[in-house]
């Protein structure tokens, strides 16, 4: 088979396709064929050696895939050949709260990534994907989704009327924007794109902010919600733009802490006497995944895909994934 790992270097660069023998599964795992695979920023931060706390030189990179399963090992019967399956982001977070045990199983970091043409995974590490989706688009799934599903639904769960705020147009702020509405959500979206804030109006956004033309974006919200604020914040930007999502959220309003995109400090203050709700959202366990799935399918809603690239180029996928140009999420294709 044949599967990417990169060099010492740690850059895109050194992407490198090795031939590998094919794995079998032992007790309790799945061999699956895996048919996609898609990008996230974290992917890039690993094989460039930035990502904190985490040093995985070597292994084959990527946390996102889906497949079809060829092989069960003994005692496995979650799954069959021939299922249709998409793997988890932590191979161990099951159910419950998470716990740092967990971190040290993460695809792609912790353990070998996707980008592959087979892995062996544990039978409880996947899920069945939805019938609807493609390979593609299921690969989409596990961490951008998850981690969206599990900001809105997990903590302080998004109820229909309410008002989200996604910042930028991502993988992870398109799927808030489309769990939002598919829930009854109002949605403010905001992008430095006005072509990209048209694709965001087109899934559904109720207002639209440019934060290059208005720098004091958070004021702009403000001014749609009639001086009230949002329930919700997606903030995938970190402290750089936190200050402004806490003055953005309501009174006792949630903002769901997910990016580490850029640096700064925050004035707790603002916290404290807006009651807000500051909580930090790591991807998702399988039974918020599966939960996930089932809006998914009850809803019938399609992942934004804004390319799917070829197994051969993957370093292309990469440098397209880094120049920011993208909305909605960057897939290989595999096999």
């Amino acid at each position: 088979m044949r599967c990417y790992t990169y060099l010492e270097e740690q850059n895109a660069d050194s992407l490198t396709l090795q031939e590998r023998d094919v794995p079998r599964p032992g007790a309790g795992q799945v061999l699956v064929r895996l048919k996609a695979a898609a990008l996230n920023y974290r992917d890039l931060l690993i094989i460039t050696g930035r990502y904190p706390g985490m040093t995985s030189k070597g292994l084959v990179p990527l946390s996102d895939g889906a497949g079809e399963v060829v092989e069960v090992g003994a005692g496995v019967d979650r799954f069959k050949s021939g299922d249709r399956v998409t793997g988890c982001f932590f191979e161990t977070w099951l159910s419950g709260t998470m716990l740092p045990a967990h971190y040290n199983a993460a695809i792609g970091g912790s353990t070998p990534g996707v980008l592959s043409e087979y892995r062996v995974f544990e039978a409880e590490a996947l899920v069945a994907t939805p019938a609807h989706l493609s390979d593609e688009e299921a690969a989409t799934l596990p961490c951008a989704a998850l981690t969206a599903w599990n900001a809105l639904y997990e903590g302080r769960q998004l109820v229909p009327g309410e008002t989200v705020l996604v910042l930028g147009t991502g993988g992870v702020s398109m799927f808030a924007l489309q769990f939002a509405k598919a829930s009854g959500a109002q949605v403010i979206a905001t992008s430095s794109s006005d072509a990209k804030l048209a694709k965001a109006k087109a899934l559904g956004a109720d207002h639209l902010i440019n934060y290059r033309n208005h720098p004091d974006w958070e004021q702009k919200v403000l001014e749609v919600t009639g001086g009230v604020g949002v329930d919700h914040v997606v903030e995938v930007g970190g402290p750089g733009t936190l200050q402004r999502s806490i003055a953005a959220a309501r009174h006792a309003g949630a903002v769901h802490l997910i990016g580490v995109l850029t640096g700064g400090e925050i004035n707790p203050l603002a916290v404290l006497f807006r009651t807000t709700l500051l909580r930090g959202v790591f991807v998702g366990s399988r039974d918020m995944f599966e939960a996930m799935n089932k809006l998914i399918t009850a809803r019938q809603i399609k992942p934004v895909i804004d390319r799917v690239f070829d197994f051969t180029d993957a370093r292309a996928a990469l440098a397209h994934l880094e120049g920011a140009s993208h909305f909605g999420k960057v897939v290989i294709r595999i096999g």
